[in-house]
């Protein structure tokens, strides 16, 4: 589709989108998709329900009772668009690099970069200079807001691939602090007039090959996944109080945090860390209202006998991975609370896959949310019938275009987002989940790309090779299985288990470490000397039936 006049004078982010013929097919079927041609999605998320809902209205809140309203928070956004601007250099189109956990300077810095007319490139914070590296050689952001305790590992990137980058700290008690900076400017600031099709956000993903793809977001989009899933099924009210685990770096996080809430009047709780029982404590605490989550924080929560904290919830979302029907079921028994499920990509942004109220159907993932359409793809690449297993594939006001990346044509294809999940559709139209396709294990929400944790594994002085697998697991749906060959006199004992895990932690974020290693001879491969991973599920598979349920 033909592209309107951009706003930026670097123009790195169109350069970099893939053809035209590789893009999805994008359709804008409601009304509220249908958008001008200039978009600031800043406008709409903070400058309109300013005036929408009015300056004194708590926006963010966090566990030591820190408040911002709405008023505070337009203007440290516009504060910090004015750093941006006037103390960097900041140009429009310039990529800015954000690495925090979820606080409400980095909600103010998130919008900042929009107002300026920057992209946001938000990063989380446990990620290693190893990971960060290819994120910031595929986007060669100009500038990076990071927060204070998150440094160093930046300035180990600037120092090594990114000479130019600007770093500004944030949080902190230094003198050039981007919150004492900030305090210094008027907190007025025009908004760049964006073209609804200028890129707003790249949003890197863990690749089943541990090479991060880039996705791009326009402005327009940024605001389609809540005039689809945020208005249609979420429906937020102003006086709700949000709480969502995921980190701003996951779409699904960023979504339940700022869009949704920000549009609708409500109020963001931030939490920066939490177990799921310290969670549901923070919960009953807070009176948070609308909790979004991982299936697995809702297994502990309920294994853990707190479900009674989750009591002054009046909804709840489960993503980033499928939710058993059994644990759906035990949070209705026990809270008459029908967790709201869904699918998403960061692709497509959030959550395209859906439904709430007397619409859910327990064991279905749900029907294509307003605004999307969905089908099952058989192995010949056709629409298959009800009832069938095939690759799942969506149509709707967003899609995939990657950032200079010759994948996008194995997830785009004829026109369809192929997401890489199996699913199967009813004679209703509902969706049942399956199974995953690629090499992504999905543990407790995270996406881990199993061939960046057997390069991480590999790089220790006593391993010969390795492979990592996904091994079921009750509580986390999946964690890491590691199988790997030691160099010949190196015993295999759980000291050498616990010294690759934290080996591991060292080398890559934390929470893709193998929980499981096991340790093997040799691995399994073909004639042609290529590893056959199925054979080491197989053998995790089978362990997982054998053992009985209650034991597990």
């Amino acid at each position: 589709m033909d592209l309107s006049p951009s706003a930026y004078p670097d123009t790195f982010a169109r350069d970099h989108l893939p053809p035209a013929e590789q893009w999805p097919t994008l359709e804008f079927t409601t009304e509220t998709l249908r958008y001008p041609e200039r978009l600031n999605a800043a406008t709409e998320l903070i400058d309109v329900p300013v005036e929408r809902f009015g300056a004194g209205r708590p926006a963010l809140r966090t566990p030591t009772g820190e408040t911002w309203t709405y008023g505070e928070l337009q203007r440290r956004a516009n504060q910090v668009a004015q750093v941006l601007t006037e103390d960097l250099g900041l140009v429009p189109g310039n990529r800015v690099l954000l690495r925090s956990p979820n606080n409400p300077w980095t909600v103010a810095a998130w919008l900042g970069v929009l107002k300026a007319g920057g992209i946001v490139v938000t990063t989380m914070a446990a990620l290693r200079a190893h990971e960060l590296t290819p994120i910031v050689e595929k986007t060669q952001p100009a500038i990076a807001l990071v927060d204070h305790r998150f440094v160093e590992e930046v300035e180990t990137v600037r120092d090594t691939v990114g000479p130019g980058l600007a770093i500004m700290a944030y949080g902190g008690t230094g003198a050039d602090d981007l919150t004492r900076r900030a305090t210094v400017k008027s907190g007025e600031f025009v908004n760049v007039a964006t073209a609804a099709d200028d890129v707003a956000l790249f949003g890197p993903t863990s690749g089943s090959t541990g090479v991060p793809k880039i996705t791009t977001h326009f402005h327009r989009d940024i605001l389609s996944i809540d005039n689809t899933f945020g208005r249609s099924v979420l429906r937020l009210r102003p006086d709700d109080v949000v709480s969502c685990t995921a980190p701003f770096a996951f779409t699904f996080g960023l979504g339940m945090l700022v869009v949704f809430p920000l549009r609708s009047g409500a109020c963001a709780f931030l939490t920066e860390s939490a177990t799921p029982v310290q969670l549901a404590e923070l919960v009953a605490e807070h009176g948070v209202t609308v909790l979004a989550t991982a299936p697995t924080a809702y297994k502990q929560i309920l294994r853990s006998g707190s479900a009674k904290l989750l009591h002054g919830l009046r909804s709840a979302v489960s993503a980033g991975e499928h939710i058993p029907q059994g644990v759906w079921e035990q949070v209705r028994d026990e809270l008459g609370l029908e967790i709201i499920d869904g699918i998403g990509a960061t692709e497509l942004l959030h959550i395209f896959i859906s439904a709430a109220g007397a619409d859910i159907r327990p064991g279905a993932t749900g029907k294509p949310v307003p605004g999307y359409r969905a089908t099952v793809l058989g192995a010949d690449g056709e629409e298959a019938g009800p009832g069938v297993e095939g690759m799942l594939a969506v149509i709707g006001p967003v899609g995939c275009r990657y950032l200079d990346d010759e994948r996008q044509e194995n997830y785009v294809v004829n026109g369809w987002n192929v997401t890489g999940d199996t699913f199967l559709r009813d004679e209703d139209g509902y969706f049942f989940y399956r199974a995953r396709t690629d090499n992504m294990i999905v543990s407790s929400g995270y996406n881990i790309g199993g061939p960046e944790v057997e390069a991480a594994i590999d790089t220790h002085p006593d391993v010969v090779e390795s492979a990592v697998v996904a091994e079921p697991h009750t509580e986390r749906g999946s964690i890491v299985c590691a199988f790997v060959v030691l160099r010949e006199g190196v015993a295999g004992d759980a000291a050498k288990v616990r010294e690759l895990q934290d080996y591991v932690k060292g080398q890559i974020a934390p929470y893709k470490y193998p929980r499981d290693v096991r340790f093997i001879d040799s691995l399994p491969r073909n004639r042609s000397g290529k590893l056959q991973h199925f054979v080491l599920r197989r053998i995790v598979e089978q362990e997982q039936a054998d053992v009985p349920a209650a034991s597990q």
